[in-house]
């Protein structure tokens, strides 16, 4: 089966504090996600700099999410605890979920 990745791409809400959502997300986000039956790898990265330009970049933080099992997920996610999770995530961050789809390219023997 293939694995579906999601982004999210998304920015702190007015009033939260950058080390109380990244002290959260290490603390719990990232060991409850990447302990679903479901998800193969979830990593949580803060954007640095937008390449060639002293522009800010548009989202502060990205979330990448490969999961295994996209039916598994969204029982998963259904848990109480991912609820739970959810829930503090939104109430830090205006978010972004993006579903992708791998174009797919081979090198040439």
């Amino acid at each position: 089966m293939a694995i579906t990745r999601i982004i999210a791409l998304f920015n702190l809400k007015p009033g939260v504090k950058v080390a109380d959502y990244e002290a959260w997300a290490r603390a719990v986000d990232l060991p409850t996600v990447n302990g679903l039956a479901s998800i193969k790898k979830f990593e949580v990265f803060k954007s640095k700099e937008v390449m060639g330009s002293d522009a800010a970049p548009p989202y502060r933080y990205i979330e990448i999410i490969d999961v295994r099992d996209m039916g598994q997920f969204g029982a998963d996610v259904a848990t109480p605890v991912m609820q739970a999770v959810a829930q503090s995530f939104t109430g830090m961050a205006d978010v972004t979920f993006v579903v992708m789809k791998k174009i797919g390219w081979k090198r040439k023997p």
